[in-house]
């Protein structure tokens, strides 16, 4: 396990993503997906109340893993993520978006209580005290124990960092980006501002949205809803060098390419959990055993290479 910033938050180093609930995963599916992630050993799930509300019309994903948890009576051994900002009708980090928000997601989560609450993209229409002091009210009322920052860019989330510090206001402990062997501008003055100010990076995407699953080449047809994006990084050879060292690693450890890439996202400085997903139990299994595979020096340098444009 893994601790979130400086927080009491102790987390699997491989999160539960859920925008797939009620998407390409029905309920059934869900809950085994829920099961099965729990009994390997994870306990971080992550979920927004707009998925998949652009698919479905409806915050699924947050009704599902309350029906879960409310069966499965297993809610104080689970750290639980959602996030705000994105829902049709109630986008924006303002005050009263923020406060209907949220009791909204309590009651689809069943819960009385959100361990981490994201601001899911930055709000520059809203001055950040405003917003910082609204997340501040949910902690003191003890429905959010921490929040955390989405998509927020360097220099956002440092003036949110010092906003918070100056007028005595929750910060933001952990940051939510994209991250992964072929998108890497994480690598800059966002891991810095994370680094520096002893903060948690939980990134998304960390397949490249399938890419790295090794599922992916020249010629082939994915059934996936992801496939076309996916499928983009084979235009460029770094690309494909990412994908030769993935399954040149992969083989000689006995493992799926997905696990490998995961281990190599888990062990990138400031990285606390990869957060990934699956539609189904098959597509589970790599990325949970992600957290049991430690990468030697050279297959770290081997990929870092590879996979460099």
């Amino acid at each position: 396990m893994r601790s979130i910033g400086t927080t009491d938050l102790s987390v699997h180093p491989i999160a539960l993503g859920t925008n797939v609930f009620g998407w390409t995963a029905d309920k059934e599916t869900s809950f085994a997906i829920l099961d099965a992630y729990t009994e390997a050993g994870g306990n971080f799930i992550d979920t927004a109340d707009v998925y998949p509300y652009w698919v479905t019309g409806e915050s699924t994903s947050e009704s599902f893993i309350g029906e879960w948890m409310a069966t499965r009576r297993n809610r104080d051994t689970l750290v639980l993520a959602t996030k705000v900002g994105t829902l049709e009708g109630l986008k924006g980090l303002a005050p009263r978006t923020i406060r209907t928000a949220v009791e909204n997601s309590l009651r689809r989560l069943r819960t009385d209580r959100i361990d981490l609450y994201w601001a899911h993209v930055d709000d520059t229409d809203t001055p950040l005290a405003e917003s910082l002091g609204a997340f501040g009210e949910l902690v003191t009322e003890g429905k959010v124990r921490h929040v955390g920052a989405s998509n927020y860019a360097a220099d956002r989330l440092a003036e949110a960092l010092k906003v918070a510090r100056e007028e005595g206001l929750p910060a933001y402990v952990a940051l939510q980006q994209p991250y992964n062997l072929v998108e890497r501008g994480y690598e800059g003055e966002l891991r810095d501002v994370v680094e520096r100010e002893g903060l948690s990076s939980t990134p998304y995407f960390g397949l490249a949205r399938g890419f790295l699953t090794g599922k992916y080449a020249p010629g082939v047809t994915v059934d996936s809803p992801r496939a076309a994006q996916a499928a983009r990084y084979l235009k460029f050879e770094y690309g494909l060098r990412t994908l030769e060292a993935l399954a040149k690693v992969a083989a000689e450890r006995g493992v799926k390419p997905a696990t490998v890439a995961l281990a190599w996202l888990a062990a990138q400085p400031t990285i606390t959990s990869a957060i990934t997903s699956a539609r189904d139990l098959t597509q589970l299994g790599p990325l949970v055993a992600a957290a049991e595979l430690t990468l030697s020096d050279d297959e770290l340098a081997l990929l870092d290479e590879a996979s460099r444009p």
